[in-house]
């Protein structure tokens, strides 16, 4: 698991918008999983079930602190950070686009959710996203041809050109 702790982090923090809320969610998550060790070696997939811990503690915060995911917001600041640094003009244009993009992703229902933030967002393999759902590869691609198809419709896209990307 140490070696997903980065990515936890990302995640984390993708959904409560702050740094310290991220480390804490995912420190709560580790302590968890060492707590239900036996438990979590007896799992199908430990990859799952730690995954299903870290979702479940990130959940538990945004209710504790009665705010909704951030989503939209961490996720478009990261665009306009990289935009900034890269001093791309080009990314300005498409910020209006992209914010609605992350908006959209949000709605998405659950699983789709998870596979485009973990896919194209976060950085994960549709393998390693595989292991951490609890599903094989082909249901990951199937989850993301949905949602990107729920994304096309939803940002009014041409869902001929949307298809194989």
């Amino acid at each position: 698991m140490a070696t997903h702790a980065r990515k936890w982090l990302t995640y984390a923090y993708l959904h409560t918008g702050s740094e310290a809320a991220a480390r804490e969610v995912t420190r709560a998550a580790y302590g968890q999983l060492s707590r239900l060790w036996p438990h979590a070696l007896r799992q199908a997939s430990v990859e799952a079930y730690a995954w299903s811990v870290l979702k479940e503690r990130v959940v538990e915060w945004l209710y504790d602190h009665h705010q909704p995911t951030a989503l939209t917001e961490t996720a478009a600041f990261a665009v306009v950070t990289h935009a900034l640094l890269r001093e791309c003009q080009q990314q300005f244009a498409m910020l209006e686009s992209q914010l609605g993009l992350y908006a959209a992703i949000a709605r998405l229902p659950e699983r789709q959710c998870d596979v485009i933030v973990l896919r194209h967002v976060i950085g994960y393999s549709d393998a390693q996203i595989g292991s951490l759902l609890g599903v094989d590869e082909v249901t990951v691609r199937s989850y993301a041809s949905r949602g990107k198809r729920k994304l096309a419709a939803a940002l009014g896209i041409d869902q001929g050109n949307a298809r194989g990307n």
